[in-house]
């Protein structure tokens, strides 16, 4: 093939998903000349999935997203047709923001941001290999001979790289939703010795919204006046109904009946599955005397039909996709638009990467997204985000951006991938962040608006709105602990009676009633205003942080002896094997990994308590060494 000089950048980044919007966004907005190539520029931004923004755990992400200053929570919010608070009967660890987006209008939000961003050059192209000297990355090829050079590389191709298709017995070459697949990417990463795997996910059937029989179906309408983006103010968006329904035993005997053709059960699907988004068949043989399972039907935008099936998602024949449609309340008449499918496709072993994104073999090459095996829009953007600052901070020759497990849920979603590896499609969920009551998505603006102010990410304006913030909600603490009440106050009596609350008998503080779990911040102040109005978000910290203030200090206490492991490093070049007292697997472990600190080696699988204690011994050892050698 014939090629040609088509460039020079400071950072290319391979894909426009929504990895490769926000690592391209974060790196062009840090000042960086970058380039984005997509195999086609109206699939920018793509929801081949549900197209949905949140829930529990990935709600946290997005709000994360949006305190660094990246582009999902702006977006969604000027796109969604529902949004609602899940988990709104538990605790305000696990309260999770869920919208459902007009998928066409969230796209062309995107592709208009692209397209509109300073530094920031948009190409269609097809990228068919890395070019990579002495262990660096030079720059890329693509399938026309174009040569684009650059000083780093953030891979972001999804679940393009060798797709494969599978409906039934039928299977081709492609990515979603009808795209092309790369099929030539896959060559040029094992040629530079990095370890592929091979994972599946798959979609429900979209239906006809004339077609189904809505008089049927249980309503599940959204809220009101609730926003991702810390920024979001006033935006007049509709809030569309989605709605229930369920499958039923008549329903699961004909997946029974086709199991046979399943390509999920023949062996024609090699890669694993997700665990959390099983296929309906794999439901139905994994929970054989369960009667029913959830089916929602959600709207894929206001100018379309298509009503996607959540619940439904399968690989099965497409005949027999119509044939359990119709047995489900509701759907008996329902007509198919897309029918349902897998999709095999490549993945990189993320264990192969720094806490950075970048890869171990070759600097500046970063990955993010599901080719780092992970599922999920929310999960791809975050690391796009990390992936695309650290690109531009290497350019920049600065210090890299981590975010520890303690810091944010991004934070655990790395250290996860590059820690302990993923043998299926990796979902965030709450369980996995040791610190949700510190890491809940209301307070994602004061953890991280400073980090993203001083990549560069952060706009003045929105810092000093930010700094307002936080010294409003210091005040008003402070006037909650100042402000003594007296038992003769005949309201505050009156509104304990109506609370059933224990009635006043001594003087005390707002502070101290406000830990009433009856009683709320609305509820006193009523009767004890600020002297100024404070917005929802200012009253929403006060009282979390007043009513939860010894369950946080508690988990503050736990952060500091997480952090005390952190802070001690190792060296990259550490030998193991010479360190007297590790078991063999731990040190096998350990040079493989190659972990930055005694905290990451305690979450590798295979290293013990035991060889933690031997490697802190060691350090410590070292450490007077060189004490010794100095003096």
């Amino acid at each position: 093939m014939e090629t040609y000089n088509a460039g020079t950048y400071d950072v290319i980044v391979i894909g426009a998903g929504h990895a490769g919007c926000e690592a391209a966004l974060a790196a062009a907005r840090m000042g960086c000349k970058t380039l984005v190539l997509t195999l086609s520029i109206d699939q920018i931004a793509l929801m081949p999935c549900n197209p949905s923004i949140g829930g529990p755990a990935k709600g946290h992400l997005v709000r994360e997203i949006d305190a660094l200053g990246g582009q999902m929570g702006i977006n969604i919010d000027h796109s969604y047709i529902q949004i609602r608070m899940l988990n709104t009967g538990k605790g305000p660890a696990v309260h999770a923001l869920r919208a459902q987006a007009d998928k066409w209008l969230y796209q062309r939000i995107m592709i208009d941001t692209l397209e509109k961003e300073p530094n920031l050059t948009v190409k269609q192209a097809t990228v068919v290999g890395l070019l990579v000297k002495n262990g660096r990355v030079q720059g890329v090829i693509t399938q026309t001979g174009a040569v684009f050079g650059c000083r780093a590389i953030v891979l972001t191709t999804g679940t393009y790289l060798l797709g494969k298709i599978i409906i039934g017995d039928v299977s081709y070459s492609g990515g979603p939703n009808g795209q092309f697949a790369a099929t030539e990417l896959s060559t040029s990463l094992r040629d530079l010795g990095l370890e592929l795997g091979r994972f599946k996910t798959g979609t429900p059937m979209r239906v006809d919204k004339r077609t189904v029989d809505f008089s049927k179906l249980i309503e599940q309408p959204g809220d009101s006046s609730l926003y991702f983006s810390f920024t979001s103010k006033n935006i007049n968006r509709p809030n569309i109904s989605c709605w229930l329904t369920y499958t039923n035993e008549r329903t699961h005997q004909i997946i029974r009946n086709n199991l046979h053709r399943s390509p999920l059960y023949s062996g024609m699907i090699k890669g694993v599955g997700p665990r959390y988004c099983p296929s309906i068949e794999d439901k139905v043989v994994r929970f054989p005397d369960k009667p029913s399972h959830q089916v929602f039907l959600e709207l894929e935008g206001l100018n379309t039909q298509e009503v996607y099936m959540q619940g439904l998602s399968t690989s099965l024949p497409e005949d027999v996709q119509v044939e359990l449609l119709h047995t489900i309340k509701g759907l008996e008449k329902a007509e198919i638009m897309r029918a349902g499918y897998a999709i095999e496709y490549d993945y990189l072993i993320p264990t192969q990467l720094k806490l950075t994104l970048e890869c171990k073999k070759i600097a500046g090459l970063f990955s993010a997204g599901q080719i780092n095996g992970t599922s999920g829009y929310e999960e791809a953007a975050a690391q796009g985000l990390i992936a695309g600052i650290n690109a531009a901070l290497q350019v920049k020759e600065k210090e890299p951006f981590i975010l520890k497990r303690s810091e944010a849920y991004i934070g655990v979603l790395i250290d996860d991938l590059v820690t302990k590896g993923t043998n299926e499609p990796y979902r965030m969920l709450t369980s996995r962040a040791e610190y949700r009551l510190i890491l809940r998505q209301d307070n994602a603006d004061l953890r991280l608006t400073e980090k993203g102010y001083e990549l560069g990410l952060i706009t003045e304006e929105r810092y000093q709105a930010f700094l307002k913030k936080k010294e409003q909600i210091s005040k008003e603490i402070k006037r909650f602990e100042e402000t003594v009440v007296s038992p003769q106050n005949q309201a505050l009596q009156k509104m304990f009676a109506e609370k059933n609350s224990t009635e006043l008998k001594s003087g005390t503080t707002l502070l101290e009633l406000l830990r009433r779990p009856e009683l709320s911040y609305a509820d006193l102040a009523a009767i004890y205003p600020p002297e100024t109005e404070l917005s929802n978000d200012v009253t929403e910290q006060v009282e979390i942080q007043i009513k939860y203030e010894g369950y946080i200090k508690k988990q503050m206490a736990q952060i500091e002896q997480f952090e005390k492991l952190e802070k001690k490093r190792l060296s990259p070049d550490l030998n193991y094997e010479n360190i007297t007292g590790l078991s063999r697997e731990a040190q096998q472990k350990l040079a493989k990994f190659k972990p930055e600190s005694i905290g990451q080696a305690s979450r590798i699988s295979g290293v013990s308590p035991a060889d933690i204690n031997v490697l802190l011994i060691y350090l410590e050892q070292q450490r007077r060494k060189a004490v010794q050698k100095d003096d």
